[in-house]
Parts: structure tokens; C-alpha cells; sequence
């Protein structure tokens, strides 16, 4: 249907027909959303009516092409609500999620849809099928399966009920996250500041002077928060801030989360034991390269054994030396671990990642990073200010392949506001698939929180927030290098545990002084980052290489206990939380904090059961860049063999034969070990 006064339900009239922000009002949302599900019940209503024998054309290509008008439209909602959400976009959500998730239902739970799927399965057709077609139909298949398709009629109503609460208190949740993180501000007056570099006090009064006020505010955005816990000379001034943060949504007041993740946790518990599975973890892991927790955990204590006791070393260390700062009876806290480690860093290596921002200016930080491209790939980027965006931080490149041909839209978003969640995140407006029309492109967004540009300074990054920016654009590569048939196979449309890979990976060239002397110059002398800063950076790359490990190692544990449950939590979450992730504790835990109540990736980001998947891939990226390492980091042969053979190919095969396939073998733990200093 075309309708004039409704973008979504029209051509879009932009280039590359990217998303018309400028046109899209909110109340655009509903009736699009409607018709998208109305216009494709027709279309499962003609391949349950079709009269032929069930085929691989006539059922499975014909499902995967329908409900294109309704992901159009859920697409831009579902992004808007992480990068710029409102409260109207959010009452919208909240109408639209049970009906939205009643109509996926009616889909995965048609008898009818699923005898033709289930009949072209088990017939010998699949001989015939392409290795692609093959897994389309494998991943069909078992993602009805997994829906609930083969429950008798009981319990399908049941999965109905669960999967509805399941995304409701999934958006309840995040909105709350949202709401708590905004509504805080430390406000402080520059006496209080002692220890903060310049540059972060003029974040801060920058901040005081957006919201009206005046002297200094600190918010728990990462740009915010991160440098005052590294810097701030006052400890009571950091243990109040650490324990706001790390109190969110544990209050006694509407954005409270604790029921929340109870319910999330008790619903993803019941939806995998009607489906047969004894836990959560055993459903979501029958889709990942861990294939059961059994593996995850392995994985787990193989690092906790190998990093745990240099670990323990680093902590001794750092609480060493503040014993001799502030005297022999102090006590390292949670929130000094920051302030001290930093400064520990700064004794040993003459490191600090302050005296690194005016050589990464973020204009210059993103000329590198697609130079990068442009070095491996043969790729190009042109900014065209005729493509709309959905605010006026975002900019929107078309990018090139080597032939000249376009390759993809890339939209990049990289400060705070209180529209936007936290993080860093790649997402997709439209993702890419092959038709009788052609190969149509992907149009693809990195999302980032960086330190904003003040009054009289462009955006200088740490050194970390580079390493942000290779992880997300790594994540981009993978979007835009997709070339699929299908596009549910497209781009990251992969295992979770393999999808981290071509993000991680491209983290290692922060560190490669051939890569950064490509960029790094001093945003008012233009004078190159210094091969001393360099050396520093690399000596300092293990600095506490373990302890981070087992932070992350500890989120993992987290996960894994709540979703290897066999019975309904009901009990504490906080002591729950505490004893899960006890084995890699390093400092002393704070009772009234709490993590999982703000812990988006496993409670409403998609990686429950799956959060292993950082250390799954960390392995993988260490191995894989060695290859790098041997032939040459900007060796055009190696980048194009990862191309094909790993960021182009989506999901159309197993990961671990697209893995060989560029490194001729499995891999192994020691590069990862080696790269980290674990090992020599």
C-alpha cells in the first residue's frame, strides 16, 4: 500500500532510499506497524493456502521475503530507542511490544506454516539445496522449533503468555536504567575536584552550563564517571559516586529493577523447560559455538586457573602501593581501585592516558580508523550531508568498495545525551540480501558515548575510547562486507559467541605503532604521537591485563548462575549475585550494590547465557590477528582472506568451518595467553 502522508508505508525518497528521519514524526509508528502486520499475515496466509507441494521457494524463501514493510518500521523503533529515545517513543513501545510479540507468535505457532516448513525438512529435497539454502532451511526449522511450533495446545498459550512478559519487562527494564542514569548529577564546586585534569573539569562545567546550573555536575555517563574514578584526589567524593552507580534501579522508587530481573530470569527459566530444556543456558547455548554450559564453564576455569594467580599479583601490587601513599593500615576499596591504579600506571610506565588526548582528536581518530579500511580492504568513505540523520551529532558516509561500486551506508553517533542509552553498540537500519533485483546494500550505525567536545576544545579520546571505536567499526565491517542470498543470514546475523570476533580483532591494531602513526598527531601542533607514548602504551597494554580478565570472567560467572537454574529464584539477588561471582572476586564486595539490576546485556541486550562470548572471542581474535602478526598487519592477502572467508559470509555457515578456513586450524588458548603476558 502507498501512502503519501506516512513515510514508512512509501518508497523512501533519499539516497540509497536510507531511513527519511526528517519526515518520521511518532505518530507515524502505530499505523505503519499495523499495516506491516496486517500486510503480512496476507503473505502467511498465501503460503498456507498455496495449493503446490510445499517447497524451498514456495515456503521458506517466501517467509524469509515477508513482514519486509513491518521490519521496516520496528527496525527504526527498536534502534530510536537505544540512540533517541522519548517518552512518547516509549509509551509507543509499550503499546506495540505485546501486539508485536502476539503476531510473532501467531507465526511461529501456525500448525498449518509449520507442516509445510516441517515437511520440505524432512524430505529429500535438501539434497538438492545449496549449502546456504540448507541452512536457511536448518535455522527456519529450528527457530519454530524453538518457538514453541511442535508444543501441544496448552502449552503453546503458556509460551504466548511468557514471551509477551518477556519483552515487556525487557523494555521495562531498560527504561528504567535509562531514567535512573539521567536523573542523577553530582553537582560539585572546583575545590572538590582536586587530581582532575583540566580537560575534565571543562567536561564537567560544560555540563553544569548545558543543564542551567553553575560550577561543576558529573553524571553517571562513562565519559563522566570513568575519569573522576581514576583522578578525583577525594575518597568519600569517589565512594559516593561509585555508590551511586553501582546502586542503580535499587532504590525504593519507580525505577526500581529488582522484580524485574526476578521475573526475567524466572521467565527465560520457563519458556526453556516447556520447550523440554532444564535450563535457560542448555536452550540458548543449542545456537552458539559453546553448544552447552558444560563448555562455557570449561572455558571459564581454564582462564580463572591461568590468569587468577597473576591477578592476585596485580591487586597486592596496587594495594601495596597505596599503602605507601596513605599509610600501612589502608585498605584498597572498591573505589580507590581506579584512582590507584592509575596512578601506579603512571609510576611504571610514565603512562597516562590524559596526556593521550590531544593526539586523538576524534576527527583524525576516525580518518585512521577508515584509513584502516581503506589499507586492508581497498574501501572508501564519503560523507553526504544529503542523507537524513536522526540528530544533529550523526553523520552519514557512503562507502565505496575498491572497484568504485557502493558497498553501504555507514551512519556514525558518537556523544552522550539523555536520549541515548549507554554503551557502544553496531546496529543495522537495513540489513543486506541478494534478489532478482541485485545485491542490495546495508545500511549500518556505530553508537558510542564519547568524551564531547567543549566551548574551546574538539573531542579529544582516551585511549580506550579508540579502542572502542576499532571494536564497534569491527562490528561495522561485518555489516557492511555482508554478501548473502539470504538476509536473515546476513552480516552479524551469526552465533553470539562468534559475532565479537571481527569487533575484538580489530582492537589489536591500538596498539600497532605502523597503524597509529597513520593518525595520532597533536590536534594543535600537528606534531606525530611520540615513539616514546607509543613504547608506553605498548609496555602498558599488560598493565593489569589480568585482574580485567577476571572482572569480565566474574560477569560471565553471573550470567551462567542465573541462567543454569533448574528452579524459580525467589531469594535475594544481591547475596545470589555475591556468591555467584565469588571465585573471581578481587576486592571486597559492597553489600548494597548490585549489578544485575542494571546489567542490560544479560537481562535485556540479548546476551543472557552469553556474556562468555567476550573471552570466547578474545581467544578467536588473538589467534586470528597472529596470523596478522606473521604476515604483516596491513597485509592485503590476509585482510581479504578474513574478508571472504569470515566478514562476508554471515551466518551461512558453521562458524568454527568459516574459522578454520582463514587460519587452516581450531584454535587455541596460548595466543591469547602470549598476547597478554600470561605466558611467553
Amino acid at each position: 500500500m502507498i501512502n503519501e502522508k506516512n513515510p514508512f508505508l512509501t518508497e523512501y525518497p533519499t539516497p540509497h532510499h536510507t531511513t527519511p528521519f526528517h519526515l518520521i514524526e511518532p505518530e507515524h509508528y502505530e499505523p505503519a506497524i499495523m499495516e506491516g502486520m496486517a500486510e503480512q499475515n496476507k503473505e502467511i496466509e498465501a503460503i498456507t493456502n498455496n495449493p503446490e507441494t510445499p517447497n524451498f521457494e514456495n515456503t521458506i524463501v517466501a517467509l524469509e521475503k515477508s513482514g519486509a514493510s513491518l521490519n521496516r518500521v520496528t527496525t527504526v523503533l527498536g534502534n530510536q530507542l537505544s540512540a533517541h529515545t522519548s517518552d512518547e517513543l516509549q509509551t509507543i513501545a509499550e503499546k506495540m511490544m505485546p501486539l508485536l510479540t502476539e503476531h510473532s507468535n501467531n507465526i511461529t505457532l501456525n500448525e498449518a506454516l509449520f507442516t509445510r516448513i516441517k515437511s520440505i525438512y524432512n524430505s529429500p529435497q535438501k539434497t538438492v539445496l545449496s549449502s546456504e539454502e540448507n541452512m536457511l532451511l536448518e535455522q527456519t526449522y529450528r527457530s519454530f522449533i524453538r518457538s514453541g511450533a511442535n508444543l501441544p495446545e496448552e502449552d503453546k498459550e503458556e509460551f504466548r503468555k511468557t514471551a509477551t512478559e518477556l519483552s515487556l519487562n525487557s523494555l521495562k527494564f531498560s527504561q528504567n536504567l535509562l531514567k535512573e542514569t539521567n536523573a542523577y548529577e553530582f553537582h560539585l564546586e572546583e575545590k572538590q575536584l582536586e587530581g582532575l585534569p583540566e580537560s575534565i573539569k571543562t567536561s564537567y562545567a560544560q555540563t553544569a552550563k548545558e543543564k542551567g546550573k553553575e560550577g561543576f555536575i558529573v553524571t553517571l555517563q562513562a565519559p563522566s564517571y570513568v575519569p573522576f574514578m581514576k583522578y578525583c584526589k577525594d575518597r568519600s567524593l569517589r565512594k559516593e559516586l561509585y555508590m551511586a552507580y553501582n546502586t542503580q534501579c535499587t532504590h525504593d522508587n519507580e525505577y526500581n529493577n529488582m522484580e524485574i530481573v526476578r521475573t526475567l530470569i524466572n521467565l527465560r527459566l520457563k519458556r526453556a523447560q516447556l520447550l523440554g530444556f532444564s535450563t535457560a543456558a542448555e536452550y540458548t547455548l543449542k545456537e552458539r559455538m559453546a553448544e552447552n554450559s558444560d563448555n562455557v564453564y570449561r572455558l571459564i576455569n581454564q582462564l580463572l586457573e591461568a590468569y587468577s594467580p597473576t591477578a592476585h599479583k596485580e591487586r597486592a601490587e596496587v594495594q601495596e602501593f597505596a599503602k605507601e601513599i596513605e599509610g600501612k593500615d589502608f585498605e584498597i576499596m572498591p573505589w580507590d581501585w581506579a584512582y590507584y591504579s592509575e596512578k601506579l600506571k603512571e609510576k611504571k610506565f610514565s603512562f597516562n592516558e590524559e596526556e593521550l588526548r590531544p593526539y586523538f582528536e576524534l576527527s583524525q581518530v576516525t580518518e585512521g580508523v577508515f584509513g584502516l579500511a581503506t589499507r586492508l580492504y581497498g574501501i572508501t568513505f564519503q560523507e553526504n550531508p544529503h542523507i537524513p540523520v536522526y540528530h544533529p551529532d550523526v553523520k552519514a558516509y557512503e562507502v565505496f568498495d575498491s572497484d568504485g561500486s557502493f558497498l553501504a551506508i555507514l551512519y556514525t553517533d558518537f556523544y552522550p545525551r539523555e536520549s541515548k542509552r549507554s554503551g557502544a553498540w553496531m546496529t543495522s537500519y537495513k540489513e543486506q540480501w541478494i534478489d532478482e533485483k541485485g545485491n542490495s546494500r546495508p545500511h549500518v550505525s556505530v553508537t558510542m558515548n564519547f568524551t564531547k567536545p567543549t566551548d574551546n576544545k574538539p573531542a579529544l579520546l582516551t585511549f580506550s575510547e579508540v579502542n572502542t571505536f576499532l571494536h564497534e567499526f569491527g562490528h561495522a565491517l561485518h555489516g557492511m562486507f555482508a554478501n548473502t542470498t539470504y538476509q536473515s543470514l546476513s552480516g552479524t546475523n551469526v552465533y553470539w559467541d562468534f559475532v565479537e570476533l571481527p569487533s575484538q580483532i580489530m582492537e589489536n591494531f591500538a596498539t600497532e605503532k605502523e597503524f597509529l602513526h597513520t593518525f595520532a598527531k597533536h590536534y594543535q601542533t600537528g606534531e606525530p604521537l611520540p615513539d616514546t607514548f607509543i613504547q608506553r602504551i605498548v609496555e602498558a597494554s599488560h598493565f593489569n591485563v589480568a585482574y580485567a580478565c577476571l572482572r569480565q570472567l566474574s560477569f560471565g560467572l553471573l550470567d551462567m548462575a542465573w541462567y543454569t537454574r533448574t528452579e524459580p529464584f525467589e531469594g535475594d539477588i544481591r547475596t545470589f549475585e555475591k556468591e555467584a561471582w565469588r571465585p573471581a572476586q578481587l576486592l571486597p564486595d559492597i553489600q548494597e550494590t548490585c549489578m544485575s539490576v542494571q546489567f542490560s546485556h544479560i537481562m535485556a541486550g540479548g546476551y543472557s547465557s552469553g556474556y562468555y562470548s567476550y573471552k570466547w572471542a578474545e581467544v578467536l581474535d588473538a589467534d586470528a590477528f597472529s596470523l596478522f602478526k606473521e604476515k604483516g598487519i596491513f597485509n592485503k592477502e590476509t585482510a581479504n582472506s578474513f574478508r571472504e572467508n569470515v566478514l562476508s559470509k554471515g551466518g551461512t555457515e558453521h562458524p568454527m568451518v568459516l574459522y578454520k578456513r582463514f587460519r587452516g586450524k581450531e584454535p587455541s588458548v596460548h595466543a591469547l595467553l602470549k598476547r597478554n603476558g600470561i605466558t611467553n
